[in-house]
């Protein structure tokens, strides 16, 4: 006699995630980046109130991009020296070293300014070869050697300036205080910077599209399209409202088109190259990654001689600000680098941090300093100011990844979420209910588990496309 067998219910579909769930998740893989961008807009919005309208005034953030523009291109090279575990004290002297011999070659050798600059670029390079051979082959720490450059190179800037200024000729000043120039019909604003800022809202909103295509072609998850229709309106939104700015004044400065080539390009690097992959490894775990093939000592090599590179071209453009090398030029530099990029998010074991969060940081505290100035604020209290914000965003960082605690932006997703009766419970490293595990935000753990994540914390050496860009 049959038995009739009953078909096997269908499998259940798996839960749905609701927007606040898929939002929380994308955030908490980069909390301290995402956490310093709404400080920044919170710091703005309070100038802005604070001053009565002045902070956001075109000349005022024109001004806010060219005075610091020699740190942000410091802060650069100096994170990427960070996360390779190392530290270089000698950018100030080595900027102002630079700047001294640059002028020197204009003023006394009739140099044209073009072949200055390349003079200058070389010289850079040199005194990274000169750091980087002891660190890398002979060993020393990069402290000790980077103090004892910081002590010869700016011996060196002081015996080259003799105690006077050597002023640089008006082409020269350009590179720091020149704009594009005004090209097209009258329409208000600066047209170039219009076109600019359009080329610039383009390439992001490709980049996000072809960032979809990328995980629906290998398999992943894509993110729902209101999450990137949000994401994009929000950083293309900001974004214009910048260029407008700019626009309003001279246009983009120079230095603006300098600092922002450099952002592309090593961002590119660090995000998009077999040698940005092995600088994190190298910083993450150095004895794992060179047991796995990695040429640990080329690559600190690497970052030496960039880091003066750049240390190169942060000092042309400040002689070039000042329209002379001084002798007090450089003094302070390495401090303001080094703590743009630990409150950009930069982890202090190495192994964490990126281009993008550095910039973040830079402004921060830039904004600091200009808000405070425009508010009056005596410049000893600025100082006081800045190193309690510099304290304490290392402070958090240390104590959010030893408690394993919620972010604050996860808590936030997280009450939105139970406000609206949606999501399907689950936790998350930014915002769940109950601990989280805290390398998302930067991992400092043993082994090769460092070594093999990215700086968001996702694992992604091994995928065949890395399609998830960092934050910003």
């Amino acid at each position: 006699m049959a038995t009739d067998i009953a078909p096997a219910p269908p499998a259940p579909a798996p839960p749905t995630q609701s927007l606040v769930s898929e939002m929380r998740k994308a955030l908490s893989g980069n909390i301290r980046q995402y956490g310093m961008m709404i400080a920044l807009l919170l710091l703005v919005l309070m100038f802005q109130v604070l001053t009565d309208g002045l902070f956001l005034q075109p000349r005022n953030v024109t001004s806010l991009l060219v005075q610091n523009g020699y740190i942000l291109i410091l802060a650069i090279g100096m994170v990427m020296v960070i996360i390779a575990g190392h530290i270089d004290l000698s950018v100030g002297s080595a900027s102002a070293f630079v700047g001294a011999t640059v002028a020197l070659s204009m003023a006394k050798l009739d140099l044209p300014w073009p072949a200055a600059i390349l003079l200058g670029l070389a010289l850079g390079i040199l005194v990274g070869i000169w750091q980087g051979f002891w660190v890398a082959y002979v060993g020393i720490p990069a402290f000790i050697v980077t103090l004892a450059g910081m002590l010869l190179f700016r011996g060196l800037d002081l015996m080259i300036l003799n105690a006077e200024s050597i002023p640089v000729p008006e082409s020269f000043q350009k590179i720091a205080n020149g704009y594009l120039p005004e090209v097209g019909p009258v329409t208000g604003y600066h047209n170039p910077t219009l076109v600019l800022t359009l080329l610039a809202i383009a390439v992001i909103v490709y980049l996000e599209l072809r960032r979809r295509s990328d995980l629906r072609r290998y398999g992943m998850e894509v993110p729902r399209l209101t999450l990137s229709v949000i994401k994009l309106v929000v950083i293309c939104g900001l974004l214009l409202g910048f260029g407008l700015l700019l626009a309003s004044y001279k246009g983009v400065p120079v230095v603006g088109l300098i600092l922002g080539g450099l952002v592309v390009l090593y961002t590119f690097i660090t995000q998009r190259t077999v040698l940005g992959r092995h600088i994190y490894a190298v910083g993450g775990n150095s004895n794992a990654a060179r047991l796995s093939g990695v040429d640990t000592k080329r690559i600190d090599l690497f970052v030496m001689v960039n880091m003066g590179f750049l240390a190169a071209i942060a000092g042309m453009v400040f002689t070039a600000y000042l329209n002379a090398a001084n002798p007090k030029d450089g003094v302070g530099f390495e401090l303001d680098a080094i703590a743009a990029v630990f409150v950009g998010g930069a982890a202090v074991a190495g192994g964490v941090g990126t281009v993008t969060g550095s910039m973040i940081g830079g402004l921060v505290m830039g904004v600091l300093n200009l808000g405070l100035a425009n508010m009056s604020v005596d410049s000893n209290f600025v100082q006081i100011i800045k190193g309690l914000v510099l304290l304490g965003a290392v402070a958090f960082d240390v104590y959010s990844k030893s408690q394993g605690k919620p972010s604050f932006i996860g808590m936030i997703l997280r009450g939105m979420q139970r406000g609206g009766g949606g999501g399907d419970g689950s936790g998350d490293a930014g915002g769940g209910g109950g601990p989280s595990t805290p390398v998302a935000e930067g991992e400092e753990g043993s082994g090769f588990r460092n070594a093999s994540r990215s700086h968001t914390g996702v694992v992604e050496m091994g995928s065949p496309a890395n399609p998830q860009p960092s934050a910003g």
